[in-house]
């Protein structure tokens, strides 16, 4: 399979074609950490989104949650009834081939192929949020709930 690339370019051509409301932050530093990303924007580490590649006998499933906070594997086992040990954590190098992102710079939506997405329930009580641009040193700002109608998120309980 082609890696395909994507970038902020790509991301800002999604975001308008999806009319999705929100705004793109060049950075002047790297955000590689919740923490880091938190500090560039000045928001809290909660208002910061995760967006984590898992991957179910071969099948990918998004999951976004915020700040430092855990992913529970075992919600998602549950929710797609398999053994908690068949959720597995996408390597860098799966992340990039499924998603066209690298680890630390990837968007809630606007991949190279449509993602199965679970979105925390934490997420949607936000009112304004910041998630990966597509570059490390680029965010996204936006309100949640715009994550949860471009990708038909299903909301639930993912945080241990």
């Amino acid at each position: 399979m082609q890696k395909i690339k994507l970038g902020v370019l790509e991301l800002k051509t999604f975001m308008q074609e999806q009319g999705i409301q929100g705004e793109i932050l060049h950075l002047d530093v790297p955000t590689p950490t919740v923490e880091s990303a938190a500090q560039a924007v000045g928001a809290k580490v909660e208002q910061i989104i995760k967006s984590i590649l898992f991957v179910i006998d071969d099948q990918p499933v998004l999951a976004i949650a915020c700040g430092t906070s855990s992913i529970n594997r075992r919600a998602i086992a549950e929710l797609y009834k398999v053994g908690r040990k068949r959720v597995k954590l996408a390597s860098p190098e799966t992340v990039l081939e499924i998603s066209g992102y690298e680890v630390g710079a990837m968007p809630p939506f606007g991949h190279s192929q449509p993602l199965t997405t679970l979105i925390d329930n934490r997420v949607l009580e936000l009112t304004k949020a910041y998630a990966g641009g597509g570059a490390e040193n680029v965010l996204i700002r936006l309100n949640p709930q715009e994550i949860q109608r471009v990708t038909g998120a299903k909301a639930l309980d993912l945080l241990e």
